[in-house]
């Protein structure tokens, strides 16, 4: 007999032979009715905790037990050895991602690695527990793939290295040429299937969004599981960071109050400033419908992603089925405070020291800024001395002229920021802030005035340098009003609010809310060297303070 094992595969003798099994879980979007009240699929998939995983529901197709069963029977009925099982738990074996080549180029390409190890384990005739391989089977040609490229990629396998792929139901012949060519053939009409259902699930998807029915498997942090009620814990502590940003809060404190406060995340993670900024430019907590949105950076190969508010046929903001937790005219200020997205390479900075990013060298114009060094022991400081020291001349980045005792120049820091916030808190209880902002109704006609001339050009009665003349001139007085609008919002805000006594609490905060403190008050502080040793820090000091908008 030969020892061939494709042909022996082709006509069914398996007698001596390793086989392994590929099972896939396939959870490819279909296009049934999609419903806001319909369970999540976190329960379909399965578990993380080591446990052997068992079908949820009858939409898995070919449950993973069903597909190990069929074909272990398949195997040893016809004389094989059953050794392995590659899993591919919850994988499409359609849809494509971006991924960075090894040139640098940017592509698309299905993702599963699970797949590609076990064609990888063919070719060397070894399966990863280092039992001897001589085939893989799956249940049908669409357990396989439903990639063209994949296909040929377990065509060559065949081929090349004789390793047979075959299946259960009959689906799937690579072991001959006229197989092979139908098999094309199915996989290009699979794949079509994909995409149609996915267009179809788009289509349903955009229809969810103008009807402002909220979706998502997890729930959004202020609301039920409904994603319609309000959580009344969760609600209040996102009323009380918009109030917060909105009156010179950061988000880095807003986290640190939260974490101290125990409340966590909806899955149960703490809270940092990124994941602050991403609750708040939310539009779903001022009441409209919100969209997820890529961005791809072709420098970076990388893509962001950010928030945004969808619109309806008109132009104008799709209400969502919940209850909004804020005003949009308070979303608006605070997402102006934060910014509308995520900034491209911004990266979290963890300060040990009130005055890192603060303080610069003021010697001969020097301007660089200082950084904290701890004290060498030679110098038998207490423990955890530290200086603020500009940087060396031989690294580029400063003189060397300035060093300044940590301790004492902290304390100064402090009394800066305490006496001018008290300064600033007397002036705002002497001044009278208007009950109602006396521009609404300005900045409504704009925005009327812009949806006019929008219809008139789109009617062509009006010329295109016409248009967008106006409408230069009319996105800067919509700006300048949103910008008094939130003016008006934050020192309302505050005069509202209980002032804080900050000379009594300020050694009860956290460094993060006293650091917030210190870049709300200083744009910086400049340090002058030393005119003889042991001299007070503060007669070196010259603040800058930051001047309310």
């Amino acid at each position: 007999m030969t020892d061939d094992l494709v042909q022996r595969a082709h006509w069914g003798d398996l007698e001596g032979q390793n086989w392994a099994v590929l099972v896939r879980l396939s959870l490819e979007a279909d296009d049934e009715e999609l419903s806001a009240t319909a369970p999540g699929r976190k329960q379909d998939r399965p578990a993380s905790n080591g446990e052997k995983w068992r079908p949820a529901t009858g939409r898995d197709i070919k449950s993973r037990e069903e597909q190990e069963k069929d074909a272990r029977r398949f195997v040893e009925s016809r004389g094989g050895r059953y050794v392995y099982t590659y899993e591919e738990p919850d994988t499409s074996a359609w849809k494509r991602k971006r991924v960075r080549q090894p040139d640098g180029t940017v592509a698309y390409r299905v993702i599963r690695p699970v797949f590609e190890g076990a064609l990888a384990d063919l070719k060397r005739g070894m399966a990863p527990d280092g039992e001897r391989l001589d085939g893989l089977i799956v249940y049908d040609i669409d357990r396989l793939t439903r990639d063209n490229r994949h296909l040929e990629d377990a065509i060559e396998v065949v081929e090349n290295f004789r390793r047979p792929i075959i299946d259960i139901t009959g689906t799937l012949d690579l072991l001959t040429d006229n197989g092979r060519t139908v098999a094309r053939l199915l996989v290009t009409v699979a794949n079509k299937s994909s995409a149609d259902t996915a267009r179809r699930v788009r289509r349903k998807h955009r229809a969810m969004q103008q009807a402002g029915i909220p979706t998502g498997s997890t729930r959004p942090f202020g609301y039920q599981r409904d994603k319609r009620t309000l959580e009344p814990k969760e609600a209040a502590a996102i009323r009380k960071a918009v109030e917060r940003i909105i009156t010179g809060a950061s988000p880095r404190a807003i986290a640190a109050d939260l974490n101290k406060r125990g409340i966590t995340t909806t899955l149960g993670n703490t809270w940092s400033k990124d994941t602050v900024k991403q609750v708040l430019r939310n539009p779903r907590i001022c009441g409209y419908r919100s969209k997820k949105v890529g961005e791809f950076n072709p420098e970076t190969g990388t893509e962001s992603v950010r928030v945004e508010t969808v619109l309806d046929d008109d132009g104008e903001p799709v209400r969502g089925q919940w209850t909004p937790i804020i005003s949009v005219a308070d979303w608006e200020a605070v997402t102006e405070a934060i910014g509308r997205s995520p900034e491209p390479g911004a990266a979290y900075n963890a300060r040990k020291y009130l005055g890192t990013g603060v303080l610069r060298c003021d010697k001969n114009g020097c301007g660089s800024r200082l950084r904290a060094q701890k004290a060498p022991a030679s110098r038998n400081k207490p423990e955890g001395f530290f200086y603020y020291t500009c940087p060396d001349k031989r690294s580029g980045y400063g003189c060397g002229g300035v060093r300044v005792s940590g301790p004492d120049t902290d304390k100064a820091l402090k009394m800066l920021v305490i006496t001018k916030y008290e300064e600033e808190a007397q002036d705002r209880a002497a001044t009278a802030v208007p009950d109602e902002w006396n521009g609404e109704e300005e900045l409504a006609r704009i925005r009327e005035d812009v949806a006019d001339w929008t219809e008139q050009r789109e009617q062509r009665t009006v010329s295109k340098e016409r248009y967008f003349a106006f409408l230069a001139k009319a996105e800067a007085s919509e700006r300048r009003l949103v910008k008094e609008r939130n003016e008006w919002r934050r020192r309302a805000l505050r005069v509202k609010g209980e002032p804080v006594d900050l000379r009594r609490v300020w050694d009860d905060l956290d460094f993060v809310e006293r650091h917030a403190y210190v870049e709300k008050t200083l744009l910086t502080v400049l340090v002058s060297p030393a005119v003889r040793p042991g001299g007070p820090v503060w007669n070196r000091l010259t603040p800058i303070y930051r001047e309310e908008d």
